[in-house]
């Protein structure tokens, strides 16, 4: 749902696979201090999980 969000908004992102990134997953577990995923950083705030009324509040998508 994250990914259809941001194409569908013309967004661009950086899509890591923390299944088989282990850096990326360590630096996922780092931040939140759990597994879930989708993890969305914007301008250094986490969300976890597909909140899409907080992303469209924090990225001005109307």
């Amino acid at each position: 749902m994250a990914k259809t969000f941001f194409k569908n908004n013309n967004l661009e992102y950086t899509e890591y696979n923390v299944a088989s990134d282990l850096a990326k997953r360590k630096e996922m577990i780092d931040k939140t201090g759990q597994m879930g995923v989708p993890v969305i950083e914007v301008n250094g705030e986490i969300i976890i999980g597909f909140d899409e009324e907080k992303l469209r509040e924090k990225l001005g998508v109307k």
